[in-house]
């Protein structure tokens, strides 16, 4: 019923905070979210619950009447805020498929934390006891 159109990535780093430029011309609004990942060191797992976190109790039904285009026509514009040291294996495809809906551009920058979890459990995948989260923000609009 509703498609994904694309998805294209910008990366910034240059640790001096600067904030990405939103391209939406009418935004819709804005949702903000965090995942992390105990166990396993996947900036992906802890971008898509990231994701997820952010859209999750959304609903917006009337798209249809107020987006010329519908759902398709949506331009979501999200940032990850990513610890550097996670940032390679990061899967923007994997990511992209939390959205149902509208063409993805990321833009992803340094943030994020790496926490200590306690406990590194080589059966989950650990390679040390980092935790990774991940901070997202959702611009949603035509």
């Amino acid at each position: 019923r509703f498609s994904r159109m694309s998805t294209s990535a910008t990366v910034t780093g240059d640790g001096e905070g600067s904030r990405p430029n939103i391209e939406n011309d009418r935004v819709l609004f804005i949702e903000c979210g965090f995942g992390n990942d105990s166990h396993g060191q996947s900036s992906t797992k802890a971008a898509v619950r990231a994701c997820r976190n952010a859209i999750e109790f959304n609903s917006i039904p009337s798209i249809n009447r107020l987006v010329p285009g519908g759902y398709d026509s949506l331009k979501l514009d999200v940032i990850l805020a990513i610890p550097p040291k996670y940032r390679d294996g990061l899967d923007l495809d994997a990511v992209a498929k939390v959205f149902p809906y509208g063409d993805v551009k990321f833009t992803i920058q340094d943030g994020g934390m790496v926490a200590p979890s306690g406990i590194a459990i080589d059966r989950l995948g650990d390679e040390g006891d980092d935790m990774v989260v991940v901070c997202c923000s959702v611009t949603v609009g035509y």
